[in-house]
């Protein structure tokens, strides 16, 4: 899969590109990220990218020449989604869509924004991935990467680590434990160690509904509520 991001900050995003599991998919010729900085075409001594809005207001805004003359220097791979307010939510469905195509691209915002054109003539889509204000697209193309490449086939050697992680059924993950057994009198459940791996898939299917109706009883809603069968295991084991 290839991944084009164009930001005025290429160091920031190619070094988290490069380092981890994202890492080691590059190396491993899974995933091909490619960074591009918005600098490179400008034509003026300072290299500018942008200017004061038309009409008035604070802040400056990113010019459209630099931009378009950027991507189409790129020639990325398509769509491209400028990372802002407007676009569809990034969620785990998203990331798997995304997952499963030949690539997308990036493209990073700052300052007030965009010029409009941009928007408009340039990109295919929005991709905001929360109700909240940034300083810039980078640290919002850093979620994206890492949560579409982790699930390209492949990138995380098993490829079935995300069918029992958080959103993958609608619901969190259940409570994960490790060595030692016992840690400050706080033991691991017993139904863990007992090499019952019915008994052990059964007890996590019935944490992970525990956990997601208490913490996060949207996601339970958004499922359209419990099966009968949902609730008879919660019943049974959702509290131990």
């Amino acid at each position: 899969m290839r991944i084009d991001v164009f930001t005025i900050f290429p160091e920031l995003v190619e070094g988290f590109a490069g380092q981890s599991l994202l890492g080691r998919a590059r190396r491993r010729e899974l995933l091909d990220v490619r960074v591009h900085d918005l600098r490179s075409e400008t034509t003026d001594p300072h290299r500018s990218v942008d200017g004061s809005p038309f009409g008035g207001g604070a802040g400056m805004v990113l010019m459209p020449e630099p931009l378009f003359a950027a991507v189409e220097a790129a020639d990325p791979p398509r769509p491209l989604y400028l990372l802002g307010p407007g676009g569809r939510r990034l969620d785990q469905a998203l990331a798997r869509e995304l997952a499963v195509g030949p690539g997308f691209s990036l493209l990073c915002g700052r300052y007030e924004g965009v010029d409009a054109r941009v928007t408009d003539h340039l990109c295919d889509g929005e991709l905001s991935i929360g109700d909240y204000v940034l300083g810039g697209g980078e640290v919002a193309a850093l979620v994206v990467l890492e949560a579409v490449g982790r699930l390209v086939p492949g990138v995380m050697g098993n490829d079935a680590s995300a069918d029992d992680e958080s959103f993958a059924d609608g619901l969190l993950e259940y409570p994960q434990y490790t060595r030692p057994a016992e840690f400050r009198g706080w033991s691991v459940p017993e139904v863990l160690r007992s090499g019952d791996h019915g008994r052990v898939a059964r007890w996590r299917r019935a944490q992970a509904l525990a956990r997601t109706v208490a913490r996060r009883p949207d996601l339970i809603e958004a499922r359209g509520g419990l099966t009968p069968e949902e609730q008879a295991l919660l019943d049974e084991l959702g509290d131990g």
